[in-house]
């Protein structure tokens, strides 16, 4: 009997149930829809995938117990490299159904705890030109000026104006392999569809207006700027949408969201703990309440509504890397899918 998919990574797998006809741990088969590749060998089977080297010790387990349990299960050997080293780890086996099972199985252990991993990278549209800047600064200014005595208003509540931007989603790249592939896809989506939207031409935004993330204003998380094409159309958000819809396909990615929210954070609350501070609630805007200290927002949101931070021309979608900065101010670039 078979029991439902599940995408792992960018695979789908097909896992056999409990009335399968497997005769014992070794002959069942946890079977991938697209077979990854098994070679067969002089001494029976084997199988390599690369994994990167700060997730070695799921597949390990605590006193080498997970490795071992997989082995026996299994009736594998499962070899892995030192750790910090990056490589290949490599199952052999004398049946092909016992390597597969275990190839399937560190897929769906590494799936599980790939998720639970800070995320190290975020496709991005920089909001950072000197006019926006200046914009920004004139807010900061005017809010603390009419706004202090609110609760919880204060200047550590203000993004860094070199590093304003869009985030369209979070990544987990664990080596230098995975970040070069996510720049690959740029590249690819750039030629599959980005041109098209764009028309090869930068897409000039506005940044105006604020809003809110959390149900009561009164007890705001993350304020955020507006952004919308200059000339009313949706392509910023097609862009936008059709990218993570890639990355997720690719398995780079999870989905989130049905589209993505088009919002430039100009306050949060995560920024009074650590200015440099882009958790992944941070980007989605999603609050964890026992680490937060909201702030009053209602007189920033009735006396800005409509504040106009500017115009922007976007030009590129990069890959940035958390926790860093360039000679900007922003942040580091480790790949980028240019419009024009």
């Amino acid at each position: 009997m078979f029991v439902p998919l599940k995408l792992v990574f960018g695979r789908c797998y097909l896992f056999w149930g409990p009335n399968s006809s497997c005769s014992g741990p070794g002959d069942c088969v946890d079977e991938p829809c697209d077979a990854f590749v098994v070679e067969e060998t002089e001494r029976g089977f084997q199988c390599r995938l690369d994994v990167p080297s700060p997730l070695y010790k799921y597949i390990i387990g605590k006193k080498g117990e997970t490795k071992k349990r997989l082995e026996t299960e299994t009736r594998t050997s499962i070899s892995i490299p030192k750790p910090g080293v990056e490589g290949e780890i490599v199952i052999t086996g004398q049946q092909r159904s016992g390597v597969v099972s275990a190839r399937t199985r560190i897929d769906v252990l590494l799936d599980s705890f790939r998720k639970k991993q800070p995320f190290t990278h975020f496709l991005s549209l920089a909001l950072n030109q000197p006019a926006i800047q200046e914009k920004f600064l004139q807010f900061k200014e005017e809010v603390l000026e009419k706004c202090s005595k609110d609760h919880g208003v204060s200047s550590s509540l203000f993004q860094n104006p070199a590093k304003l931007h869009l985030t369209l989603g979070t990544l987990v790249l664990l080596n230098e392999q995975e970040i070069q592939k996510a720049c690959d896809l740029l590249q690819r989506c750039k030629e599959d569809f980005v041109d098209q939207i764009t028309g090869g031409q930068p897409l000039t935004v506005e940044v105006a207006g604020v809003e809110y993330m959390n149900d009561d204003p009164a007890m705001t998380d993350v304020l955020y700027a507006k952004v919308h094409m200059k000339d009313g159309s949706d392509r910023l958000q097609m862009v936008a949408d059709q990218l993570v819809e890639r990355f997720v396909a690719s398995g780079l990615m999870l989905k989130e969201w049905d589209r993505v929210k088009l919002h430039a954070t100009v306050m949060n609350t995560l920024f009074r703990k650590d200015p440099t501070e882009e958790r992944n609630n941070t980007m989605t805007g999603k609050s964890s309440f026992k680490e937060r200290e909201s702030f009053n927002g209602q007189n920033i949101l009735k006396l800005f509504e409509n504040f106009h931070f500017g115009e922007v021309q976007l030009d590129s979608v990069r890959l940035s890397q958390r926790f860093s900065s360039d000679a900007s101010g922003y942040y580091a670039t480790s790949g980028q899918l240019c419009f024009s």
